[in-house]
């Protein structure tokens, strides 16, 4: 076989094994992660259990509309909320509220935005 030859064909296997190693390597890091969301009339409210590190983001997308003032916060199957401080937001923010800690998988949770004068919104229950 000519040199050539040889370089082709090894170029070729080390190609090919980078792909198969790849996409073994990235997929559990994401099968981790559980993210649930909800599209409200002005915009996306999501919840997301983070395994890296460990932590609860409850965020919201504003689309559209006026200005609002709201919290984010979240609950869990076991009862109780957890809100994080007021905040403006304006068409085209995205609003994110963490709380790093060891989460729970034997409750469920929910990720909340409470808006002044309008209610409280949350997202489908996420699991781990």
């Amino acid at each position: 076989m000519s040199r050539a030859r040889i370089l082709t064909v090894a170029a070729g296997v080390a190609i090919g094994s980078t792909l198969l190693v790849a996409p073994a390597q990235a997929a559990p890091a994401k099968a981790q992660d559980r993210v649930e969301c909800t599209s409200l009339s002005n915009g996306q409210l999501c919840i997301s259990l983070n395994t890296s590190p460990s932590r609860v983001e409850v965020f919201y997308t504003k689309k559209s509309g006026g200005q609002i003032r709201a919290k984010l916060g979240y609950r869990t199957t076991n009862g109780g909320s957890t809100y994080g401080p007021t905040e403006t937001i304006s068409t085209g923010d995205r609003e994110v509220q963490t709380w790093t800690m060891s989460y729970r998988c034997d409750v469920d949770w929910k990720g909340l935005i409470k808006v002044e004068g309008q209610g409280t919104f949350e997202t489908p229950w996420a699991t781990c």
